[in-house]
């Protein structure tokens, strides 16, 4: 059996994933709740992604407001099959994910799918990329980040993102 200890130490926190059902309903009333306002997020233009091992066709809409140091993002399906599709479909609105940046993306997949937990989504852009693992325990999904950091301007695409 693998020694995971420590095996996430090195991890920050950044971001607190909903889907929800109504982009506009949900940015209104937690901006309302002083939990605002809102900005949209998009992909880095080179990004190039799998959802379960096909190429990502899904279009979801994503808005974010920072809570101090971390980031609300609520993600919206719009289209296509999506890890934010699946869990509206099976579980409603709610908390879907917790975001970690990461310093080795691709050695972290390897790590977790070796464990035997699922690689839902997988986008790579240039200098790093993010994925969303499901961990197969109590319905929890991570998201895993590893920042451009050789690129300062994609990074700041990234975080804007």
């Amino acid at each position: 059996m693998t020694d995971n200890t420590n095996a996430t130490s090195d991890w920050k926190i950044m971001q607190i994933g909903l889907v929800v059902k109504d982009m506009q309903k949900a940015t209104e009333r937690f901006t309302a709740l002083g939990l605002g306002p809102f900005i949209p997020k998009l992909l880095p233009p080179d990004s190039k992604g799998t959802f379960r091992g096909k190429p990502d066709n899904s279009h979801v809409e994503v808005q974010r407001s920072m809570i101090g140091n971390v980031e609300l993002e609520l993600c919206q399906p719009v289209s296509g099959q999506s890890p934010h599709r699946e869990y509206l479909d099976a579980k409603g609105e709610g908390i879907q994910h917790i975001l970690f940046e990461v310093q080795d993306i691709e050695a972290e997949l390897q790590r977790f799918s070796s464990l035997g937990a699922t690689i839902l989504l997988n986008i790579k852009f240039k200098g790093g990329g993010l994925a969303y693992v499901d961990l197969n325990t109590c319905g929890f999904i991570i998201e895993l980040i590893q920042l451009p950091k050789d690129d300062p301007e994609m990074m700041k695409i990234v975080l804007s993102r």
